[in-house]
């Protein structure tokens, strides 16, 4: 088969699938990072695990893989604003949370006020394939659930333009 014809044929099913947007936020020190997800999931019972898979392009990359813990922040379909501030904008240009209001949570990461659903754990583990994501390993050890959560999906933020084009890859560390 064609690369071409895979390629269209993934692109086709993944988008029918249309996952629901979450912003990943970490800090190191005084160093905050944070950026929009579309790749995320729930890999593990007892203990809870969660995945989140951060592009190797953005700023946050290289500060999740200093970080001990990680807060994944659940976007409802009134929040187009942070997916365009947290997915549009660069952490090299701009400070994310500056107008953001956020405490901090006592393992490190930046808890947004306004995006009550979230979980928060301790970073257990990182894999990189060679793709141009990470795949980032979190312990839940903290979540919280605002009502009913009507998710912001990919399809609804899909004319959104990255900080950084995917193949803008950092080295890490």
């Amino acid at each position: 088969m064609a690369e071409e014809v895979v390629e269209d044929s993934f692109d086709r099913m993944t988008a029918a699938l249309d996952p629901p947007m979450a912003v990943v936020t970490v800090a190191d020190g005084d160093e905050r990072a944070g950026c929009l997800v579309g790749f995320h999931c729930q890999s593990g019972i007892d203990p809870l695990r969660y995945c989140v898979f951060v592009s190797k392009a953005n700023r946050t990359f290289e500060v999740v893989q200093r970080c001990s813990a990680v807060a994944v922040h659940f976007l409802g379909v009134g929040d187009a604003d942070l997916a365009e501030l947290f997915g549009a904008e660069t952490g090299d240009d701009v400070d994310k949370f500056a107008g953001t209001p956020f405490d901090l949570h006592p393992d490190g990461p930046p808890l947004l006020r306004r995006l009550a659903n979230r979980i928060v754990g301790r970073r257990v583990g990182t894999y990189d394939d060679g793709g141009d994501h990470l795949c980032v390993t979190i312990e839940v050890s903290g979540a919280a659930a605002d009502g009913e959560l009507a998710p912001l999906r990919l399809g609804d933020v899909e004319e959104l333009r990255p900080g950084h084009d995917p193949d803008e890859r950092r080295s890490g560390r």
